[in-house]
């Protein structure tokens, strides 16, 4: 078999879950990783006649895509923001519209502020790839799952970040310690909108990172803003990234609490994905 008629089986074999052009990405994501050749390589040499190994391990893949798992968790591995991350069924696959909410930050913070902290960090995305941009900022991050945090710490060292990770739920916890900067990616999706995600989604990534209550949708936002009033220096930053269809609420919430010089903005999309305010002088 080669290459061109292996990447044919990707796309009929996926027809279920994915179109022609997502089954065509997750095929180049799949060989590339498994060949260890990059995506030129690839394209250019659609004719090559694969080994018995080579064929095995991508039908393999192929066999747990088919089953809907995502193709990060499938290869152990994804990128964001440009930095390699470890990935398993206890984080959530990094997100572009992340990446723009930590471009945010490392463009508004740049060298003027000492201390950051992430809350809900999963992976460690957020944080790992702030700290490689931004080296002199002391990081820290927290997070409930013991699993996940593991993930985390380990990206840190895959990476050479120096990252001071935190077990704690932020419902409930307090600390002592000032931060210039708190960033967060909370759950944020409520029950009702279950209906429009993707079955992969929601069979195989952590529900306790992505859903809220259909009553209380922004029990996170309260509660993290709580903790970020009391514990951000003044002239402190908090970035969050929102529920598009409940930036208007999420918004309120900040003014209530106090925040100043509160702005919404769109990702990529157009849509109203991530906020930024300030704590007084």
């Amino acid at each position: 078999m080669n290459i061109k008629e292996l990447e044919k089986e990707y796309i009929q074999s996926l027809n279920q879950f994915y179109d022609v052009e997502e089954s065509k990405s997750i095929f180049y994501l799949s060989a590339t990783s498994i060949l260890k050749v990059t995506q030129s390589e690839l394209l250019v040499k659609k004719d090559r006649v694969l080994t018995e190994k080579e064929t095995d391990n991508l039908i393999k893949v192929l066999n747990d895509l088919k089953k809907g798992k995502p193709v990060q968790q499938v290869l152990g591995k994804a990128f964001f923001y440009g930095v390699p991350l470890q990935i398993n069924e206890h984080v959530l696959i990094p997100r572009p519209e992340t990446e723009e909410l930590v471009d945010w930050v490392i463009k508004e913070i740049k060298d003027k502020k000492e201390s950051l902290l992430d809350i809900g960090t999963g992976s460690g995305c957020i944080p790992i790839a702030i700290k490689m941009n931004l080296p002199a900022l002391s990081v820290s991050a927290l997070d409930i799952s013991d699993e996940a945090l593991k993930i985390a710490s380990a990206n840190a060292i895959l990476n050479e970040t120096d990252i001071d990770f935190i077990e704690a739920d932020i419902l409930s916890y307090s600390s002592d310690k000032r931060y210039d900067v708190i960033v967060s990616n909370p759950p944020y999706i409520r029950e009702i909108e279950k209906a429009d995600m993707h079955e992969n989604v929601l069979a195989h990534e952590p529900h306790s990172a992505l859903f809220v209550s259909d009553d209380n949708p922004l029990i996170f936002y309260k509660s993290i803003s709580d903790f970020a009033y009391t514990n951000l220096n003044p002239n402190g930053y908090l970035f969050f990234e929102i529920n598009e269809f409940l930036w208007e609420e999420t918004l309120q919430v900040l003014i209530d609490k106090g925040f100043k010089n509160i702005e919404l903005k769109k990702d990529m999309q157009g849509k109203d994905r991530m906020i930024m305010a300030r704590t007084n002088p």
